[in-house]
């Protein structure tokens, strides 16, 4: 790899899934997988859970369905490993924070604008510091039997004495949602490699394993900071290993993932409203209507990186 043929990074993070991003208006600086690889590695390259390269949607050369969006910029996500994936939600969170940084985006607070994504169109609303998006339409590859049963795969771990039932859900990358019993148990987890998952997914799979910690009230706050009333909470721990990366701090959209699947779990009458603790930090899951779900969070960045 040559350096003089890299972009100059920004590199960011959402809850400590870091990334690595850069502006391409114009779409003429892609990069390939292998070089995707080279800067992400952790001990050779600069290090990242994944690496966006911003695109305005009337660039040549973009994915079917991106070009002429609604949307001025695409999002154009890679895992750490070069492997294209289709959503990140945690990515697009910290892209509106650098299209914002860099002077490609205004986006005053409490507005809303349309990213173009792999999973299409979505909506990231600016909250003070913080991001929010409407994640779109989840969806379970089992349908309504594996909802109705809580699990349709089987899942092993090294930390774990014994297979453990698994949801699958798409959104639209692919997830599997374990529950554990512990704090313990969560601890003791070895994600240093993929967990074996059983039927064995045809495109891989994130793999989140959560603990559920019960429910409750929490203050509900306008955009001005008064308390306009009170909310219901569950709130939930977990640990994830992101296909095509390994171990991350956080991953946001198996933080919707895990949510989701511990309010199918807990039936009717579970919350909307989820707080999921990851080791990087809180992020807050909002299950909407029409089957869709909002992911809000921090979006930092921390500096730029220059190849030599």
């Amino acid at each position: 790899m040559n350096a003089a043929d890299l972009p100059t990074f920004v590199k960011g993070h959402g809850t400590g899934n870091d990334f690595l991003l850069y502006a391409d208006p114009d779409g003429v600086a892609d990069l390939t997988a292998e070089m995707v690889a080279a800067v992400a590695d952790r001990h050779t390259g600069f290090g990242a859970d994944g690496v966006i390269r911003a695109v305005r949607t009337s660039a040549p050369g973009l994915p079917a369905g991106i070009a002429g969006s609604e949307a001025e910029w695409f999002m154009d996500y890679r895992n750490a490993d070069g492997s294209i994936a289709e959503m990140c939600g945690n990515g697009i969170r910290v892209f509106a924070a650098f299209l914002r940084h860099e002077s490609l985006l205004d986006l005053p607070e409490g507005a809303t604008t349309a990213i173009a994504t792999r999973a299409g169109v979505l909506q990231v609303r600016r909250e003070g510091e913080e991001y929010a998006v409407d994640m779109g339409v989840w969806s379970v590859p089992g349908g309504a039997e594996a909802l109705a049963e809580g699990f349709d795969v089987s899942v092993v771990v090294p930390g774990l004495s014994e297979q453990r039932p698994g949801l699958r859900l798409d959104l639209p990358n692919p997830h599997t949602v374990v529950a554990v019993e512990s704090a313990e148990e969560l601890e003791e987890l070895d994600l240093h490699r993929a967990p074996g998952v059983d039927p064995v997914p045809d495109h891989g799979t994130n793999v989140e394993f959560v603990l559920p910690l019960g429910e409750q009230e929490v203050d509900e706050v306008d955009r001005d900071g008064q308390v306009t009333g009170t909310v219901t909470m569950g709130i939930i721990r977990m640990r994830v290993h992101e296909r095509g990366v390994g171990e991350t701090l956080s991953c946001g959209t198996g933080a919707c993932a895990a949510a989701l699947a511990v309010r199918t779990w807990f039936g009717d009458g579970a919350p909307d409203e989820w707080q999921v603790q990851v080791p990087g930090g809180t992020l807050r899951v909002r299950a909407l209507a029409g089957q869709h779900v909002e992911l809000a969070g921090p979006a930092e960045l921390v500096g730029r990186v220059t190849p030599l």
